[in-house]
């Protein structure tokens, strides 16, 4: 099937340059799917993608800049993270309130569906993780506010829960998916977590889903799109 026929529309990352966003970028590209990326240091997205990607040069603290960037997209995936306790970069501003104004702007621009790459145990106010400035209640937050907003007039949303990240090739795992916040422990390749969104762009059956995802042993995979067939 040609990439074309996949999805032809064009997807904005936000997060573009950070660990994850970057393989969101690379499986967009590997499918032949436009790609719009946003990011606040135009320099290092363009050392990252070249002239290949297009570059919206903005902050997801400004509305404005947020809308400039879901213009002319018709879906988005955020693989937005925090990086300190407090200021810009902070929890509260980045995976709360950033991911809400992403959300809302792009409702706003159109947007037919919003892939978000959240985290386990989410739903856990107990976690260690959130000692991090509560990072794990204020994506929390942001998934509810995406789940109120895309599940309504045509628009659709996945979110992806990964355990712990690492850096690796995609495809290189069985994979255990689940609903309802019952994974604890685990880990997975940001690769595989970029597959699963990029997918989720033309699968019906990957629509309005909620699920955590870890690695379950070493075995090349063909594809990851038999996993969305767990989830009902």
């Amino acid at each position: 099937m040609s990439s074309a026929r996949l999805y032809g529309g064009k997807v904005l990352v936000a997060g573009a340059t950070g660990k994850t966003g970057q393989w969101v970028v690379k499986r967009l590209m590997h499918y032949g799917i436009p790609v719009k990326v946003f990011s606040r240091e135009r320099h290092k997205a363009l050392q990252l993608f070249g002239s290949s990607v297009e570059c919206a040069t903005g902050r997801i603290q400004s509305s404005a800049e947020v809308a400039n960037a879901v213009k002319g997209c018709d879906a988005v995936i955020c693989a937005l993270g925090s990086s300190s306790y407090s200021g810009e970069s902070s929890p509260g501003e980045v995976d709360r309130d950033g991911v809400k104004r992403l959300v809302d702007e792009a409702s706003r621009a159109g947007v037919r569906h919003f892939g978000l790459v959240s985290s386990m145990a989410v739903t856990r106010w107990y976690h260690p993780l959130n000692l991090f400035a509560g990072v794990l209640l204020k994506k929390w937050e942001a998934e509810e506010h995406l789940r109120e907003i895309f599940s309504r007039d045509g628009r659709s949303y996945t979110i992806v829960r990964p355990g712990g990240l690492k850096d690796g090739e995609p495809l290189q795992h069985r994979l255990h998916l689940d609903i309802g916040d019952k994974l604890w422990s685990g880990w997975i390749n940001r690769a595989d977590v970029a597959e699963l969104l990029v997918l989720s762009l033309w699968l019906e059956r990957a629509k309005n889903k909620t699920f955590e995802v870890i690695n379950d042993g070493d075995e090349l995979q063909t594809g990851l799109e038999r996993y969305y067939d767990a989830l009902g």
